[in-house]
């Protein structure tokens, strides 16, 4: 069925069909459609990081920005999702076009730039209309117009909202769509950013009785002494976990096809070995922090390799575009008892 759904969505726009397909999720959702159509989410429970996850497949940030459809995307069988990234400010993000298949590699290029209605809207919806009782994380980023020197301002100002209605919290640093955010990455700007977000969320963590887990998400394109100093990092700050990782600049696996030369961030299959790498040596530095693989997962034995690399939990993208919502159930059982 997905097949020939497919071939018409892919006659349209990028991001035209990304809307065609939430939107007749979320309808599909609302008239009962989808939990007969997908069946009995797998049940494989897994506590980490405080949480108890029902499997360890769970939507990446992106594909709900705004968290308007979590209730419909939590109905194909996810053990988790997260929305954003999410901003101080609502923003439109880059001119279009900015949304590119490359169907000769399973891969996706975007340039979105964060736009998004910003957190209070968020936070609002998430208060008042969620129905899915799984684990919810937010990912929070910076505005566009902010200086990247005051972008620690921006991630406060998304924390506190935040809390009060995620599951856990995400600290997105390695977008390339954003000037100057991947910076942020490394050395002791890495540290000036995550101490205070560390040390705020302790404190709402107290005023709220219940702790949020503090997570950072990474890029893909470091080398292994860059991996090391982020370890370093994420150790000194004590995070509860990290997201590895997000799109790549790396164009190599896909020269000579077409938009190959657009800018913006590589996923999909491209992208599985570079973040499987990161995620090894990410595994050999913290033996024990929860790390959620991401990253080129398009079947349920590609979400087996992100497990034996050292991910405890997967998140899922690109694949659906290609392989459609059953990609969820395949990777669960997949998973299932690993």
């Amino acid at each position: 069925m997905y097949s020939l759904a497919r071939s018409l969505l892919f006659r349209l726009d990028p991001e035209t069909s990304h809307g065609l397909t939430l939107t007749t999720l979320e309808r599909s959702y609302r008239f009962g459609l989808l939990p007969r159509l997908m069946g009995k989410a797998v049940d494989d429970p897994v506590e980490l990081m405080g949480l108890r996850f029902s499997n360890r497949v769970g939507l990446a940030a992106g594909l709900d920005k705004n968290g308007e459809h979590v209730d419909a995307l939590g109905s194909l069988g996810f053990g988790f999702i997260e929305v954003g990234t999410v901003t101080p400010k609502a923003q439109g993000g880059n001119p279009k076009p900015r949304l590119f298949r490359l169907p000769e590699r399973d891969a996706i290029i975007n340039r979105l730039g964060f736009n998004n209605a910003g957190i209070e809207a968020l936070v609002a919806r998430m208060k008042h209309k969620r129905r899915y009782q799984g684990v919810v994380g937010i990912n929070i980023g910076k505005n566009l117009t902010t200086p990247v020197e005051r972008a620690l301002e921006d991630y406060l100002a998304c924390l506190e909202p935040a809390h009060g209605v995620a599951d856990y919290i995400t600290v997105n640093i390695s977008s390339p769509n954003t000037p100057g955010l991947r910076s942020l990455q490394f050395g002791e700007q890495l540290n000036a950013l995550l101490g205070p977000l560390r040390e705020q969320t302790s404190i709402l963590d107290q005023a709220a009785g219940r702790r949020v887990p503090l997570l950072v998400k990474i890029a893909p394109d470091m080398d292994s002494d860059e991996i090391a100093l982020v370890a370093q990092s994420i150790t000194r700050n004590a995070l509860d976990g990290v997201i590895a990782t997000n799109t790549t600049i790396s164009r190599e696996a896909i020269a000579g096809v077409r938009h190959a030369d657009e800018a913006g961030g590589l996923s999909g299959k491209p992208l599985f070995e570079a973040s499987n790498r990161v995620i090894r040596e990410l595994r050999d530095h913290l033996p024990e922090l929860p790390i959620i693989g991401v990253g080129g997962i398009d079947s349920g034995e590609a979400a087996l390799a992100k497990r034996a690399a050292g991910a405890d939990l997967v998140q899922l993208y690109s694949g659906l575009v290609y392989r459609g919502p059953r990609l969820v159930k395949e990777c669960a059982v997949a998973l299932a008892d690993k």
